[in-house]
Parts: structure tokens; C-alpha cells; sequence
């Protein structure tokens, strides 16, 4: 029995002895841990933020295209509902504040944040505008072009525009620019369902 509870001796004449827990004196990570944490992070916000931007672009786009719908709706009913008007001059006149009373200042048509375009500032990174306008001999407005543009080339990817035969058409790939004109909105190609 007293034996197993001997230490045995090794060919140098050293003892094992029982080792006795070890406390480490260094707390936390080193700095090489924290530096390969943090190239790992990197990497996965390179690869993350480009594919984020375009899904934000792509929703832009979107909601643009939805927009020009809401506006084109907007003013069939202010034609149909102010004939003596026509199509209004501007946007504003398509909104109105809450509560919306209908008139031909404010037709309550579209929801005011578009019809104000975002005060100035636009919708989900577009800006919005339409224009009235009489045609030669037409006592009233009875025909209008809108458009919808990219605030900037990070915020969307298109510009669109509408005229009064309500087809929503785009600008050449690339081209973010306003559309000009009535004459040149009808001259586009037609968005594609």
C-alpha cells in the first residue's frame, strides 16, 4: 500500500510530484486574436454591404414605379373630377393635409407626403413632379407628363415618367436624369411589366 502512494523516482533522480493547478497570469485575448476577429469581421461586411445597397436600390426602383401608378391615377380622377381644370398644374394639388378636404387646391387623390414630394426632400430616394398643360386650342389642361428621378446614382438605378396615356416609361439604362419634356416623356420606351 505504500507504494501507490509513493512518488517514483526517474533515472536523473527527480520526483514526480503531483502537479498543483497552474494560474495564468494573462487575462483576455492576445492581440493576435483580436486582430484575426477582426479581419473576419471585415470580410463579411465587404462581401455584405454591396448586396444591401443594391436590395435598397432595387426597392427604390419600386417604390418609384409604384409612385408614377399613384400619380397617374391621381390625375385621371382630379381630370375626371375638375374637368373645368383639367389635369392639375403642379403635383401638390393631388394631396392634402389631414383630414383632406376635396377641393381643386387639394383633391385628396395621393397620399400628401408624395404629392409634396417628401416635402422637398422625396419618396424613398426618388424625387417626384408633374406638370399640366394645355394643348393648342384646348381651353383647359388635358394633358400632363410626371417624373420620378433618382435623388442620386446610390439612391436608384432608374428615371421614370408618365404623360396622359398613363404608360409609366423609362430612361435609357444608365441614365438617371430628368425627363425634360411632354415631348420627350412620349418618346421613351415603355417599362416592361
Amino acid at each position: 500500500m505504500d507504494s501507490i502512494h509513493k512518488p517514483k523516482e526517474h533515472a536523473l533522480g527527480k520526483r514526480n510530484t503531483p502537479k498543483e493547478p497552474v494560474l495564468s497570469l494573462s487575462k483576455g485575448f492576445s492581440l493576435i486574436e483580436l486582430l484575426i476577429v477582426i479581419a473576419i469581421i471585415l470580410i463579411i461586411a465587404a462581401i455584405a454591404i454591396p448586396n444591401l445597397l443594391r436590395a435598397r436600390m432595387a426597392a427604390n426602383d419600386s417604390s418609384a414605379a409604384g409612385s408614377m401608378h399613384s400619380i397617374n391615377v391621381g390625375e385621371v380622377g382630379y381630370f375626371a373630377t375638375y374637368a373645368e381644370i383639367g389635369f392639375p398644374a403642379t403635383l401638390s394639388p393631388l394631396g392634402g393635409p389631414d383630414p383632406c378636404t376635396p377641393t381643386p387646391a387639394t383633391a385628396c387623390l395621393i397620399d400628401d407626403s408624395l404629392a409634396s414630394n417628401g416635402g422637398g426632400g422625396g419618396k424613398s430616394g426618388y424625387s417626384f413632379a408633374a406638370t399640366g398643360s394645355a394643348s393648342g386650342g384646348s381651353v383647359n389642361n388635358d394633358q400632363f407628363y410626371a417624373t420620378g428621378t433618382p435623388n442620386s446614382n446610390i439612391t436608384g438605378t432608374r428615371a421614370y415618367c408618365s404623360s396622359d396615356d398613363m404608360v409609366i416609361r423609362l430612361q435609357p439604362p444608365g441614365n438617371i436624369s430628368q425627363v425634360a419634356s411632354y415631348a420627350n416623356c412620349i418618346l421613351l420606351s415603355a417599362m416592361s411589366n
